[in-house]
């Protein structure tokens, strides 16, 4: 056996040891948690509350079976957001069903030690043995930080280790500590929970005073102060010229989401246009054979690939949102859109979950637990979805493709590239001006200020990068293996059945249940310049976003309209409805599943019917402008 750890999977038997993982935002923890876990880990909900639960076994160099908890990320046990409270109580061991870690091991970003040391004051108040991981060591040996690591495990009266997650270094050493401190049978009772106050405010200037002079004692700062962070930031944090930067980086992105990823579509289309062409001319038309070419072509390649030909564009977004992050620069980003939301009435740490809204909207809604006030909380809830997701990349994407020139515009900047630019923009607006009539209308008072420690600058790990781009690709294809499969399948036969009876002259599709549902809501959606085909997309686009667009292609592919679905639509649509259909989608009312997690969140149905209701409004009114203005210039 490794001295690291050995991983081992499934549950946890019941003798063993536990250790929960704590620190401050931004420390390292998840990392240092994966690498102690190999990433076998478990992801679920705290019992009766929505806070994700993250634990993974390992087995020690002593061969202890040992349950490792992450646990979310918090300055002080005086709890205020939910995820904070979760740790407290997961630490005091007063979650139901859940006995307190037996050991607990604070995770400390090496190059900022102010902070976790005055957490560390309030942990050994608790009465649980405490092991101190220094994560992120190498970072603050390169920038010449002095930590008398010996005198520092002195002063705070607890072992203390170097770790580097990212290399697993350290590890054999933190959990030798961890064994030693476990046969010493230093670990309380598991039923026991200590004696614990919460901090009054006294007592926490009295911590901060304390960890200040520790600071002092063990840690001299470098002799040559590392200055790149400081000359980076007196121009990425300039009031003008950040904005600026962070618009052409902006600008960058979105032209790269088509320039490099559209050879790699262009091959994933026209070899879906081969495997068509071969399953038609191998398979006849007739029969139950017949069908099921129908099936194939129609539902699964035509409806299930064209979805799957933007996955190219989806991992070029995601390339650049990683690497941004593990540079250092979202924080920077969220420093400088702070005035800005304050503005709009939206907490500073809105920020997050706005970022991740665009990846998806239910990652974005759940980080909203970082806000602890219940009225800043629920107006990120509401808002979050208005931000542009990777679902509706396809569905940008094919319109952008089918109805904007592919050209050079100011010598340099794709036409196309500018217009996906602009509607993540009208998200973003949409976002912060919807923030800002629900706080003057509804919840009146100022938004609390910002307060966040600003990460050093760091060069992305290119593993970690190609790592976390393979998951959002593996999910997406993951999405488009089940609940767009499934959704095609549905599409397909709608659009099939029941058969045109004989003698029909119409195309066989309007005589199905699609055709016959499109027809019954086109009458309504007609204002807004959608046909009937868009009317049977819109339905199965609630189970995802990116539906709509299989489904398209389903639907004209039966109609007997081929599978170049881009063509087709600049064929059969008017470029007034396709305006309207981006608008439409600037706004698209959300999928079931992020309606299911506001309901969970918020623990109450009339959050996700406001929700539902208000978007659904303003998705109707922005096509209906953008459609009659666009008809009036002759569009």
């Amino acid at each position: 056996m490794s001295a690291a750890a050995e991983a081992v999977a499934g549950e946890s038997p019941a003798h063993a040891f536990r250790i929960a993982l704590v620190g401050n935002p931004n420390c390292g923890k998840t990392a240092l948690f994966n690498a102690l876990t190999g990433a076998r880990q478990k992801v679920a909900n705290y019992p009766g509350v929505t806070v994700e639960r993250k634990e993974g076994h390992i087995t020690t160099p002593e061969g202890r079976q040992v349950s490792v908890l992450d646990l979310p990320g918090t300055y002080s046990l005086r709890a205020r957001s939910p995820d904070e409270v979760v740790t407290r109580d997961a630490v005091l061991g007063r979650l139901a069903g859940e006995a307190a870690p037996d050991v607990l091991v604070c995770v400390a970003d090496s190059t900022s030690l102010r902070l976790v040391l005055r957490l560390m004051v309030e942990l050994k108040a608790v009465g649980r043995p405490i092991v101190l991981a220094l994560n992120m060591f190498d970072i603050a040996q390169r920038q010449g930080i002095d930590i008398d690591v010996a005198r520092l495990s002195k002063e705070l009266g607890v072992p203390v280790v170097t770790t580097v997650a990212t290399r697993k270094r350290g590890l054999e050493d933190l959990l030798a500590q961890v064994d030693r401190l476990m046969a010493a049978d230093l670990v309380a009772p598991a039923d026991d929970p200590g004696v614990w106050h919460e901090p009054s405010v006294a007592e926490i200037r009295a911590a901060h005073r304390q960890a200040e002079r520790t600071l002092k004692d063990c840690v001299k700062p470098p002799a040559r102060p590392d200055t790149l962070t400081g000359k980076l930031d007196a121009v990425l944090l300039n009031p003008v010229g950040g904005i600026l930067i962070l618009l052409a980086i902006l600008f960058v992105m979105f032209q790269a989401v088509f320039s490099l990823a559209r050879p790699a579509g262009d091959l994933i289309t026209e070899g879906l246009s081969q495997a068509s062409t071969y399953v038609t001319a191998s398979m006849p038309s007739t029969g139950w054979i017949g069908l099921l070419r129908s099936l194939i072509n129609d539902g699964i390649i035509n409806g299930v690939g064209s979805v799957i030909a933007f996955l190219p564009q989806i991992l070029v977004l995601f390339l650049f949102i990683i690497v941004l992050e593990d540079f250092g620069y979202m924080a920077r980003a969220a420093f400088l859109l702070d005035r800005l939301m304050g503005a709009a009435g939206l907490h500073g740490r809105a920020f997050i979950p706005l970022l991740s809204s665009h990846a998806c909207a239910i990652p974005g809604i759940m980080s909203a637990r970082v806000i602890d006030n219940r009225r800043d909380r629920l107006t990120t809830i509401l808002v979050a979805p208005l931000a542009t997701c990777s679902a509706r990349i396809p569905i940008y994407t094919l319109i952008i493709g089918a109805f904007v020139p592919a050209k050079t515009v100011w010598g340099f900047a794709s036409l196309q590239g500018l217009v996906m630019f602009g509607l993540y923009a009208a998200g973003i607006t949409s976002a912060l001006i919807v923030a800002f009539v629900i706080r003057r209308l509804f919840w009146r008072g100022s938004a609390e200020p910002f307060l966040m420690q600003l990460p050093d600058y760091k060069v992305p790990d290119a593993m970690n990068v190609a790592r976390g781009v393979w998951q959002r690709g593996e999910i997406f294809l993951k999405r488009a293996g089940t609940t767009i499969l499934s959704m095609m399948i549905l599409i397909w036969f709608l659009s099939t059945v029941p058969l045109a009876p004989a003698g029909a002259t119409g195309p066989a599709i309007d005589y199905s249940f699609a055709g016959m549902i499109g027809h019954t809501l086109e009458p309504l959606l007609r204002p807004i310049g959608f046909n009937w085909q868009i009317s049977v997309a819109l339905i199965p686009g609630m189970a995802a976003r990116e539906v709509a667009v299989g489904a398209l292609g389903t639907v004209y592919s039966v109609s007997g309209e081929g599978s170049a679905l881009g063509g087709v639509l600049a064929h059969q649509w008017s470029l007034a409805t396709a305006l309207a259909l981006l608008a439409w989608y600037v706004f698209a009312p959300q999928c079931m599943s992020t309606l299911a997690v506001v309901r969970r969140e918020t623990n109450s149905l009339k959050w996700p019917l406001i929700m539902f209701g208000y978007m659904l409004a303003l998705a109707y009114a922005a096509a209906f402008v953008v459609y009659h203005v666009a008809v009036a210039l002759g569009g």
